[in-house]
């Protein structure tokens, strides 16, 4: 079986734009490669390290979101990043392998980074080397456990690029001893967020998540972004400018879809009914991830013993995978 590495970075819980880009896929993965699959805690802390409380929560909680959704502990190697030292030292290792400007470069860091500068107005004095790096760190990541495909969306791209060209550089020297990764692409566009925003996230506020309450799902729903030109009840609208369809083609069954689309382009609908029902659907999609969810939260001690196995596993793999590095480094003392 081929080697499956992906990562999530523990910042949060799971939101439907984590279900549908990347949590089906990793459903559908599961029974046919060797699948590891990484709390990067560590590289939350690029960003966290002043919150290490919040990095500590999250990685419970993203790991009870991904078994609700149904990942299976005994196909899927579940890790925690800070317990295999072998990525740290990788990563120190590969750190000689690629230039400052390079990382710079870096489409996806060059983005981060310009929003950082929005963000804190310092031309970029609050970049830590740990952020600049992250991308060597996600090279170590991938190549401690031989991946050969790593399931990414577009914007993800740059970083794997990064990686193939590190193994390049590794193996130029010292022989060829690593697998260049090769992308795995999500077939599901990236999930919009409710305020038709073309990215769902935390930072933005206009996700839906997984552990949702009822009530909280009606409030974020009844603000959802509709059409705009759509004054009164009865004028027809464009159902394709509307979130409210949107979540409807995501969650309701094709049969009511066609009949919401039919229905406000004849201005038969109107958008207070259509949310209603879209909270319905909505509600009646999540019941059985958080009826799932709920068994993991009165179990934390099953949720610590499938991290204590899945780590115990990605540890073995890491420790062989090193071993046959260092060889080729000469420096198997």
């Amino acid at each position: 079986m081929k080697t499956i590495l992906t990562g999530l970075r523990p910042t949060g819980n799971l939101h439907l734009g984590h279900y549908f880009g990347a949590g089906k896929n990793y459903l559908k993965m599961q029974d046919d490669y060797d699948f590891y699959l990484e709390i990067a805690d560590v590289q939350a802390l690029t960003d966290n390290f002043d919150n290490p409380d919040k990095v500590r929560k999250n990685v419970y909680e993203i790991t009870k979101d991904l078994l609700a959704i149904g990942l299976d502990p005994h196909k899927v190697h579940i890790f925690i990043q800070s317990k295999i030292p072998q990525i740290a030292e990788l990563t120190v290792f590969y750190s000689n392998l690629v230039t400052v400007s390079r990382l710079q470069r870096n489409p996806t860091v060059k983005t981060e980074i310009a929003q950082k500068k929005e963000l804190f107005g310092n031309n970029g004095e609050s970049i830590t080397y740990g952020f600049l790096g992250y991308p060597v760190s996600q090279a170590a990541d991938i190549t401690t456990f031989d991946g050969e495909l790593v399931p990414v969306g577009d914007d993800q791209l740059p970083l794997l690029e990064q990686c193939r060209e590190i193994v390049r550089k590794f193996n130029s020297i010292y022989g060829e001893t690593l697998k260049e990764p090769t992308q795995v692409l999500s077939t599901t566009t990236r999930v919009k967020g409710l305020d038709g925003n073309d990215k769902m996230g935390k930072s933005l506020g206009n996700a839906i998540y997984l552990v949702d309450d009822e009530e909280t799902i009606r409030k974020k729903i009844m603000g959802a972004l509709t059409d705009t030109n759509k004054i009164k009840k009865d004028d027809p609208a464009n159902p394709d400018v509307c979130m409210v369809y949107y979540y409807h083609k995501l969650v309701n069954k094709e049969a009511n879809t066609t009949k919401v689309c039919s229905e406000c382009q004849k201005g038969t609908r109107g958008c207070v009914q259509c949310k209603k029902e879209l909270i319905e659907a909505m509600n009646n999609f999540l019941k059985p991830i958080q009826e799932q969810r709920k068994y993991y939260d009165e179990h934390p001690e099953v949720v610590d013993q499938i991290l204590k196995e899945g780590t115990s596993q990605a540890l073995q793999k890491a420790q062989e995978q090193m071993s046959k590095i260092k060889k080729a480094m000469k420096i198997d003392y």
